[in-house]
């Protein structure tokens, strides 16, 4: 779990960072648009989970944690990316912090 301060996740989420987590893949269902996209959601409630990581084995899937509903027991351990965050942002926080993503 992290907050990921990438400028794919900027734009794609419309805010400074995404905070993932990991789930099985085996909740995840697909759906191939007419137009060929693939997009990936939830099986129990249909929250779009889209992020494939391209190092992934194929067990598991990132996905934007503000999608759940129930509490998280887990908290961040870190930022990656922050070699990309936005300039109007400051981490405040005493996580560490990675340029590129956690190596």
């Amino acid at each position: 779990m992290a907050h990921c301060h990438c400028s794919m996740c900027q734009k794609f989420h419309g805010a400074a960072f995404s905070t993932f987590g990991v789930a099985k893949t085996n909740h995840i269902k697909s759906y191939i648009a007419s137009n060929g996209t693939e997009r990936k959601f939830c099986d129990n409630c249909g929250s779009s989970l889209v992020f494939v990581p391209s190092n992934d084995s194929g067990k598991f899937v990132e996905f934007s944690l503000g999608t759940l509903d129930s509490e998280i027991e887990m908290k961040p351990d870190a930022h990656i990316f922050v070699k990309y965050a936005a300039k109007w942002y400051v981490i405040a926080d005493d996580l560490p912090t990675y340029e590129e993503g956690r190596l």
